[in-house]
Order: C-alpha cells, then structure tokens, then sequence
C-alpha cells in the first residue's frame, strides 16, 4: 500500500536548496583477488545490494563501447563494496550473485550496467530491480539519480566526479565516495519508497 505522495518533478533551483550528501558509511575497496577473498563470504548474508558501475570515460567518438567496467558497487545496509574490475576482474562469486534472485539488486539504468558487466564475465542476470521501472506507481516522472534523490530523500547528491578516470592506479577520496554515494543512494531510495525502513 503506498501511502506517502511525492513530487512528480523537480527544478534544478530547488535541488540547490537541498542539504548535499555524500555517502559518509564504511567503504571496502577491493583491489586485489587476495583482498576479495578476505570479503567474498560477506556478500551472501545481504539480500537487498545498492548496485552501480563506473567506465572510464572516453571522449573518442565510437570508442565508447570499447571501454570495459572499471568499478562494480554493492551498497549492503552496513557497508559499499567498490570492486576495482578492471584490477581483478569479474570473479565467479559475483556472478553468482548478480545471477541469483536471492539478493535482489537495486540500480538504476541497469541494463547498461549489466551489458558491461557481462563483457567481462558472461552470466544471466537475475533479481534486478530498475528504479526507472517503479518510480512512476508512485508518482514521480523524474528518471535521474540526482532528481529521484532530491524528491525521494530531500538530498543533493554530486555528479562532478562522473567523469573522472575509474581506471586510475589510486582512486581518489571523492571518488570513493562519489562511486559509493550512486549505489547506496540507490537502495536507500528503494527502501523509502516501499516503506522497508528496518532493510
């Protein structure tokens, strides 16, 4: 039963008058198959995931589609994951979990993010749930991230690290938070509107 109304749309005006957030939670950055080892087992005790990938960008016409998934990011209620792909790859226990209907996978766009994903390591993704699906059964005509916080959670999320280089040697601090702010926001939203605040 859906009880709460929210806007169906928003200006950019009254988004710059929204507090700004940035994910401020533990983050796990896993580098190295060693370090996904250590966590691997961690990752099936959560069933609802925050899911978002980040590709470097590339500003050659057609070269796009050329670019692999740098980063895979699994907010948990807790925790963010942020896989570096392009360091370790696609590992089997992920696929396993993108492949199941156990976890359910919260994300937005996703398709995309799946398209890529399976580039690395082909699997059949399974328990995806698609913001841009269900936001209209509860009013809301905006699509984007950044919109969908602002009416969902009254938050400013920034976007200026969205073009930055994810395959890096080092990822920065803002781009660690930006990477785990996009799937926690994710799931946050989903928790909001299908009134799961224990999730």
């Amino acid at each position: 039963m859906i009880e709460k109304t929210y806007s169906p749309n928003i200006t950019i005006d009254e988004i710059l008058k929204l507090p700004l957030y940035s994910y401020d939670g533990e983050v796990v950055c896993v580098d190295t198959l060693e370090k996904f080892r250590e966590v691997k087992d961690e990752l099936f005790l959560e069933t609802l995931w925050g899911f978002d990938t980040e590709t470097k960008p590339c500003f050659k016409k057609g070269a796009a589609n050329r670019k692999n998934v740098a980063l895979l990011q699994l907010s948990s209620r807790e925790k963010t994951y942020i896989f570096r792909l392009n360091k370790i790859g696609l590992p089997a226990e992920l696929c396993n979990l993108l492949s199941s209907d156990r976890f359910t996978k919260i994300g937005l766009s996703s398709r995309d993010d799946i398209k890529g994903l399976q580039k690395l390591t082909p699997f059949e993704p399974a328990g995806f749930i698609d913001l841009q699906s269900i936001v209209s059964e509860y009013g809301i005509e905006e699509k984007g991230l950044r919109k969908l916080s602002a009416i969902v959670l009254g938050v400013r999320i920034s976007k200026s690290q969205q073009l930055s280089n994810w395959e890096s040697d080092v990822l920065t601090e803002k781009q660690i938070r930006y990477a785990a702010t996009d799937s926690w926001v994710t799931r946050q939203i989903y928790v909001r509107l299908t009134n799961g605040n224990n999730l």
